[in-house]
């Protein structure tokens, strides 16, 4: 995920917050920040995210606090960890990470703002209800990765085009995971070429 698009997460969570709230900021607010893998490999976002904060002048320890919740890549962590931030009735959760994150926070509140990022359909994952009118407490982006499995595997062979072997590593938990694999079997096959399927299980999407 590009810098920008936590700058749009940020633009979205921003505003469900009442407009003179944000005009008069009378208090403190506090964003619960929910990602289901580690913050080593996120910290460049997490920068993108708070200079994002900071054009939409809002300053950590000024006049925003951030409760980071980390998974660690271990997916049953999320359900707990969003209904703790959902316990401190943060203003909003910013859900990132893929899907789990945000479908975890959708079941943890109905009435806290719920902002995510996905890489897949958000409608076909039960994160909202359309695309145009989301309903409910969650808005967010999705950058509709799987899309693209294709159009990489594609490139790979143009770049090896003697290769009769490609092997492609997939995340079983992650429900993107059925949108990928089709796309991309599909152009392995017509480039008579084999695919070695490597599973990965539960270390993020």
């Amino acid at each position: 995920m590009r810098r920008r698009e936590f700058i749009t997460l940020l633009g979205g969570a921003a505003a469900t917050w009442p407009i003179m709230a944000r005009a008069q900021q009378p208090a403190m607010r506090t964003i619960g920040f929910l990602n289901s893998a580690s913050a080593g490999p996120f910290a460049q976002y997490v920068g993108g995210f708070l200079k994002g904060l900071g054009e939409g002048g809002f300053s950590v320890g000024r006049n925003v606090t951030i409760e980071y919740r980390w998974a660690e890549g271990k997916y049953d962590r999320l359900p707990e960890l969003a209904t703790d931030l959902a316990r401190q009735h943060v203003d909003v959760i910013v859900a990132t990470g893929g899907e789990p994150s945000g479908l975890a926070a959708k079941a943890a509140t109905s009435s806290i703002p719920i902002v995510f990022a996905a890489g897949g359909d958000p409608v076909k994952a039960g994160l909202v209800s359309g695309l145009n009118r989301p309903a409910g407490n969650l808005t967010g982006i999705s950058q509709f990765t799987y899309s693209l499995e294709a159009k990489r595997l594609g490139l790979l062979h143009e770049m090896m085009p003697a290769s009769d072997r490609i092997a492609v590593l997939m995340n079983d938990n992650n429900p993107n995971a059925p949108d990928q694999e089709g796309p991309a079997g599909g152009c392995v096959a017509s480039r008579r070429a084999a695919a070695a399927r490597a599973d990965q299980h539960g270390s993020g999407p």
